[in-house]
């Protein structure tokens, strides 16, 4: 299945069905009134996130949802059945934007999150409802109300623990692929990644959420390469896993490159907790490690830890280290999650 993370929609409730105009008809019975019943109300549009999706590809080849149109209103006062209400499932983390994209609606962030994107519109009202004192045979009746319709963005934001950030090339697919079952695209070019990847790495008794992030370069976020538009999918990470590829020429440098555009991205990004990998130590001698090793801690004043993704040198220690992060973020969201319960708010 084809990752796609964007994707626009237009939506329509239904019409509400008309309200009859009917007077009773009943042998020996005179004058029996009007009966005219009122029109059903037209189908909700709904948007709900659901498990087992992680893509809004769905969405690319059907893009006008309508839901159904009440029925009209019939004598004998028979209210019009109601029309079927539409579901779009998406996700869980997607973002529901209005046209401009930029307008946010709503955050989908959970598995079962729900939201209405268009009401349907209510019946109209049968001629029995128009009876009075003074008007005892009303011969109208009102037409349903229109539904609503509207263009919305669907932007999906992949729900991981832990994020991969590097350069092209640094080794973040090989390390997914190593310590996980997916099976990212793995080469010697740069680019090989053009979407997102997710694996579940089992550490011990736990196990969290790694995503492979298509790789960086200078500029991405003006749409250099390509460009900050999967940094998104990062948003929700716990924890950053930086991987810089120690054959660079100055590996420093490398770093610094990435660590400027989260800065330009922004959305908080740059203040996340994050553990510094360098990779690739199987394709360098002891000296030339340590020195970079130093080097590396000299100028920036982060003690890199060291792996090799290839033959899986050193990444044991480096998925705990994430888990341990992970699992302070989780008791920590717990912790708020709690207090707020306490919290007494008007719904």
């Amino acid at each position: 299945m084809k990752f796609l993370d964007q994707a626009r929609v237009f939506v329509r409730s239904g019409n509400g069905g008309g309200g009859a105009v009917g007077f009773r008809r009943e042998k020996y019975v005179e004058m029996g009134g009007p009966d005219g019943g009122d029109g059903g109300r037209g189908g909700h549009i709904y948007v709900e996130a659901v498990d087992g999706l992680n893509t809004l590809i769905d969405y690319r080849y059907q893009q006008h949802h309508r839901a159904e149109t009440g029925v009209h209103g019939m004598g004998s006062n028979r209210t019009g059945a109601a029309g079927k209400d539409k579901t779009l499932k998406v996700p869980a983390g997607t973002q529901i934007f209005e046209e401009d994209n930029e307008t946010m609606i709503a955050d989908l962030k959970k598995v079962g999150d729900r939201v209405m994107l268009a009401r349907g519109g209510n019946g109209g009202w049968g001629n029995t409802r128009f009876k009075s004192s003074t008007n005892r045979a009303p011969r109208h009746a009102n037409p349903g109300e229109a539904g609503e319709e509207r263009w919305v963005w669907l932007r999906l934001k992949l729900i991981a623990d832990a994020g991969l950030a590097g350069l092209p090339n640094a080794g973040k697919s090989t390390l997914l692929a190593q310590v996980s079952a997916a099976k990212p695209k793995i080469a010697d070019y740069p680019f090989t990644t053009l979407h997102p990847q997710l694996g579940v790495v089992s550490v011990g008794d736990n196990s969290f959420v790694l995503a492979d992030i298509p790789g960086l370069i200078e500029g991405a976020h003006q749409g250099v390469g390509v460009g900050d538009r999967f940094l998104g999918h990062v948003e929700r990470c716990a924890v950053l896993l930086h991987l810089v590829d120690i054959t660079e020429q100055d590996p420093v440098d490398a770093y610094r490159t990435v660590r400027g555009e989260l800065d330009a991205y922004d959305n908080g990004l740059i203040a996340k907790p994050e553990i510094v990998g360098l990779n690739k130590i199987d394709a360098v001698d002891a000296v030339e490690l340590a020195e970079k090793l130093a080097d590396f801690e000299d100028r920036t004043g982060i003690k890199p830890v060291t792996l090799s993704a290839a033959t899986g040198k050193g990444v044991r220690e480096v998925m705990f280290a994430l888990l341990e992060l992970i699992e302070a973020r989780r008791a920590a969201d717990n912790k708020t999650d709690d207090e707020d319960e306490g919290t007494w708010a008007p719904v």
